[in-house]
Parts: structure tokens; C-alpha cells; sequence
């Protein structure tokens, strides 16, 4: 902090990127949420985030900083091991399928949710800490792109990249503790401010998987 008040009396405006998420709004939702949807958090982190973005407006008009923040949305495929995050499956029913391992899906097929790529969410916070701030205007969060896609269609495209086998690693076991909270999650999003700006997620679930495999196993999985 001392550094940054230095660097504002040196006449040099630091740029500060904030992480933020798409857990700053809540339900009920749109088919996708604009740029122009309010911000009403149903759980604990996503008040915590509103928060965030709202002092990183506040600090960035009275001149502390130059702030961006970066709604991400749930970045799949996470590498490592299975946690007890409410959000790690959409990750485990990839990961660990492709690693040989069997995993437990315990919400239904239908479910719908937006992905961006770990080396997605690096390029976001790149190019956030590059922007032009003066393009942003006093709106300093945005919701960044991602892909929309239902847990079936995630099983569909693991299946057309790694085949039925390692498919058939997905057993369904449902829980409703799990669900119940993933019902008030959003689904999908219309990230024009974001796309305008620069910023570039990928375009379907197939490259998400490709790029796991690709960046987290080598080049090859478990068929």
C-alpha cells in the first residue's frame, strides 16, 4: 500500500485487475445476463465480490489506483485433484475420466453453465492489466466471454475427442444438496463489453477439453 500512495504522489496511477465472478449476481435471471444486470448476490462470496467491485470504482474515481475487474466465469478444466469445491465437478467429470479414473456426477444432465480455459482466464487477467482505462469509463467490472454448454453436452464433446470408454468413466450420483445450489448459479451470459474491449474466451467445449490436454496431461490421455 505504501508503494502504491509513492507511486500516486510520483504522479504514476498504478493499474490494480480484480478477480471477481459471475457469483455477483442472482436469481431470478434472464436467458443471458447483460451488461446491464444488477448486481444481487445469494451467497456469502458473492456479496464479498460485490463489494470488491464496488471499492474498486470508488478508489479508482478518487484516484488511488486505475482498476479492472474481471467477472470470470467457472474456469474448466481445473488441473490437480478432485476438491470440495460445489463447482469441481464440471471440472472432475473431465479430468478425471481423461485420467482413467471414474468420478461421480451428482447433478442432471440438463444443467446449464459457462466455461472459460485456465489459459483463458490468464490471458483475461494480461490484457485487463494492459487495457486502456480510459476506455472503460467510470464502469469498471465486466463480465468476461465464456462458453455456455449443458453437463450433456460436455459428456458429448468428452466423447468425441476421447470415445465412448472413457465417457462411460462418468457415473451419475445424485445429490441434492449440490444441485440445490448450482440452481442459483447463472447459466449464460451476453459478454458484449468485454468482446468490444478485446477480451477472447474459447468457442466451444472441444477446445476447452483440447487445451487440457494440451497444457495439463501432455498431449495424451487414458483411452
Amino acid at each position: 500500500m505504501f508503494d502504491a500512495i509513492r507511486a500516486i504522489d510520483d504522479g504514476y496511477v498504478p493499474r490494480v485487475v480484480f478477480t471477481s465472478s459471475i457469483a455477483v449476481f442472482g436469481a431470478p435471471f434472464p436467458e443471458a445476463i447483460s451488461d446491464e444486470f444488477f448486481l444481487t448476490p445469494l451467497t456469502s462470496y458473492g456479496t464479498q465480490k460485490a463489494i470488491g467491485e464496488l471499492l474498486l470504482s470508488d478508489y479508482t474515481r478518487r484516484g488511488f489506483f486505475d482498476g479492472v475487474g474481471i467477472r470470470l466465469p467457472t474456469i474448466c478444466v481445473r488441473p490437480g485433484r478432485p476438491n470440495r469445491a460445489a463447482s469441481g465437478f464440471f471440472s472432475s467429470i473431465i479430468r478425471e475420466p481423461l485420467s482413467g479414473h471414474e468420478v461421480e456426477l451428482p447433478v442432471p444432465d440438463e444443467v446449464r453453465h459457462t466455461h472459460a480455459s485456465p489459459r483463458s482466464a490468464v490471458n483475461f487477467l494480461l490484457h485487463a492489466a494492459a487495457l486502456d482505462g480510459s476506455a472503460l469509463g467510470p464502469r469498471r467490472n465486466l463480465t468476461m466471454p465464456g462458453v455456455s454448454v449443458t453437463v450433456a453436452e460436455q459428456i458429448e464433446a468428452l466423447r468425441r475427442i476421447a470415445g465412448d470408454r472413457v465417457a462411460a468413466r462418468i457415473r451419475r450420483a445424485p445429490d441434492p444438496s449440490i444441485m440445490s445450489i448450482v440452481e442459483g448459479w447463472p447459466r449464460r451470459f451476453d459478454a458484449k463489453r468485454a468482446k468490444a474491449l478485446g477480451f477472447r474466451a474459447e468457442e466451444s467445449f472441444d477446445e476447452i477439453i483440447r487445451i487440457h490436454i494440451d497444457d495439463e496431461v501432455g498431449g495424451s490421455f487414458a483411452a
